[in-house]
């Protein structure tokens, strides 16, 4: 199996760090992040056992992420669609005509915008602790609340890594490596080109969506990927997904939280392999 060394490229007026794995002729997974994530959190030794089953993964970081562009905090230059563009320009630029969209929590409305608005461009799509934001569902945990760190002083690495993992550890749900997460946390805010502008911009963004309807107007095989114990979008909220979207499957990982844990690999990444292989990418 082929891990190559990440790559700066210009996609759609921005620069975007990337990085593949597996063989070029398998089909394409491209994994989005969730708000606020680089590539890193979309580990290396998952993308690794998701192309060791036959599939050409890509991880890259969002704008405000990592080594990809950076705009001054609170100060976005791009709005979700602008987003959901960069996506189709990845693909551009790896030669892919078709991938599998997987996007995790608030980006799920980025495989929204591109399964309704570029259905041609997506053989299928994966939510992962992801949700329809629509009215009456239940609201975040009050553990999470409780659990949650104050703001950390961006201009003090030690204080964002702090942040960084009591937030994750706050998202948790029956497992939590709080060393391996600080090993994280703390090679990301090294790595990131302007780590006050990770905290904040994403949700600063245009909140605009697809242009041509919304969740049910997905033609795209729809795979919805929730944990059990999600203290920020609680099982409901995957459900409701999984509802709107025409013959979309849910698969509960029991124990996670809002994250996707070592441990639920094993459920998800056949999982995965499975609902990749419905599709021609």
């Amino acid at each position: 199996m082929t891990t190559n060394a990440e790559r700066l490229l210009d996609i759609n007026g921005a620069e975007v760090c990337v990085q593949t794995f597996g063989d070029r002729a398998d089909p394409a997974v491209l994994l989005v992040a969730g708000a606020c994530a680089s590539m890193l959190w979309w580990d290396a030794a998952l993308c690794e056992r998701i192309a060791a089953g036959g599939r050409h993964v890509v991880r890259y970081d969002h704008r405000d992420t990592g080594r990809s562009t950076s705009y001054p905090p609170g100060a976005p230059g791009y709005s979700y669609t602008d987003l959901a563009l960069d996506t189709l320009g990845i693909q551009d630029a790896l030669g892919i005509e078709r991938a599998h969209l997987v996007c995790q929590s608030m980006f799920g409305g980025i495989g929204l915008i591109a399964g309704v608005d570029h259905p041609d461009r997506v053989a299928s799509l994966t939510f992962v602790s992801s949700s329809t934001g629509e009215p009456g569902l239940p609201p975040p945990s009050g553990e999470l609340a409780e659990g949650r760190p104050a703001e950390p002083d961006p201009a003090d690495p030690a204080s964002v890594v702090d942040y960084v993992v009591g937030s994750a550890r706050a998202y948790a749900g029956g497992y939590f490596d709080e060393a391996a997460t600080r090993a994280l946390a703390q090679r990301d805010v090294a790595r990131a080109r302007n780590y006050a502008s990770t905290l904040v911009n994403h949700y600063a963004i245009d909140g605009d969506g697809p242009a041509r309807g919304g969740f049910g107007d997905i033609t795209a095989p729809t795979l919805v990927v929730h944990g059990g114990r999600d203290p920020l979008l609680p099982l409901p909220h995957g459900e409701a997904l999984r509802d709107a979207v025409p013959g979309a499957e849910l698969l509960v990982l029991a124990e996670a939280g809002h994250d996707l844990p070592a441990p639920a690999w094993d459920a998800f990444v056949p999982a995965l392999i499975r609902h990749t292989g419905r599709g021609r990418s």
